[in-house]
């Protein structure tokens, strides 16, 4: 392991689980190196900016239930065998930690992932992944993806940003106005058209073809999601008959969450060719 300054500790909720903690002047935080995951930020003057579960699962091979679950090199199931872990093999692995600096306004932590042979089994190709996170008065997550092979491979994926809100029935997301949309929660395939503010009334389970930037309201605060390299915006809850169903997250919690992603998802597919790279990001921020 890295040296670490002041302001973040190691710790293990678990048994050889790694998290990092940071209690810095300009927020606190926990990220897990399991997944590259940012489990919780809260910056200073403000409440818990992402929601993460209380009874989440800490276990290698489990995504965590909440904060920023990293899903790569495809989003979703993946397109041809639904043998494979559903949102790839980002999210359910141990990352190297390369870097972790205060940087005075904030503290940047770097993460790794590389090809070896339990990924070729799953993926076949030859890569670098890095994760960058900053955190200060503002979240900032970026994925890159380095193609070390000789052919090129496609990608989807997604930074699956639960945000956390006082009340779902109370939320308004802004910015996707006139985008269309794919609704596919309870096994549904429809398409519309985003006709004013997203509201949230039962499941929702939709990707938006948009870039834009969302305002997510709920009557107390207003959380901005800003995006770079996403042609896709994932908004996702599952409302209270599925939430029931989920065993790493108290039924009610529905209540507490609004994913707002940042995504290439199936049909954004992004070709990344060999010895070239492509960034996903997200910056939030609160007022």
């Amino acid at each position: 392991m890295i040296a670490l300054p002041a302001c973040v500790r190691l710790t293990y909720p678990v048994e050889n689980y790694p998290v990092l903690e940071i209690d810095h002047s300009s927020c606190k935080a926990r990220v897990a190196l399991h997944g590259a995951h940012v489990m919780e930020w809260q910056p200073i003057g403000h409440g818990p900016v992402l929601y993460c579960s209380p009874t989440a699962v800490l276990r290698e091979g489990k995504a965590i239930r909440g904060g920023i679950p990293v899903c790569w090199p495809w989003f979703n199931a993946h397109p041809t065998d639904s043998s494979k872990p559903a949102h790839g093999i980002a999210r359910s692995r141990f990352w190297e930690l390369t870097d972790c600096r205060d940087e005075g306004a904030s503290v940047e932590l770097r993460f790794e992932l590389k090809a070896d042979d339990t990924t070729r089994a799953i993926w076949d190709h030859e890569f670098l992944a890095t994760v960058e996170v900053r955190l200060g008065a503002e979240l900032h997550v970026s994925l890159t993806s380095h193609n070390l092979g000789s052919e090129p491979f496609q990608e989807t994926g997604a930074l699956h940003t639960y945000l956390s809100v006082a009340e779902i029935s109370h939320v308004e997301a802004t910015g996707l106005e006139g985008a269309s949309y794919l609704e596919t929660a309870g096994g549904r395939r429809d398409s519309a058209v985003q006709d004013g503010p997203v509201r949230i009334e039962g499941e929702v389970d939709r990707i938006y073809s948009s870039t834009n930037t969302v305002a997510v309201r709920d009557g107390t605060r207003t959380i901005f999601v800003h995006k770079h390299g996403s042609a896709s915006t994932v908004v996702w809850n599952p409302g209270s008959e599925k939430a029931a169903k989920l065993g790493d997250m108290p039924a009610d919690d529905y209540r507490r969450f609004l994913c707002v992603e940042a995504a290439n998802a199936p049909g954004a597919e992004v070709s990344v060719a060999p010895g070239q790279h492509h960034v996903l990001r997200t910056r939030i921020a609160v007022s």
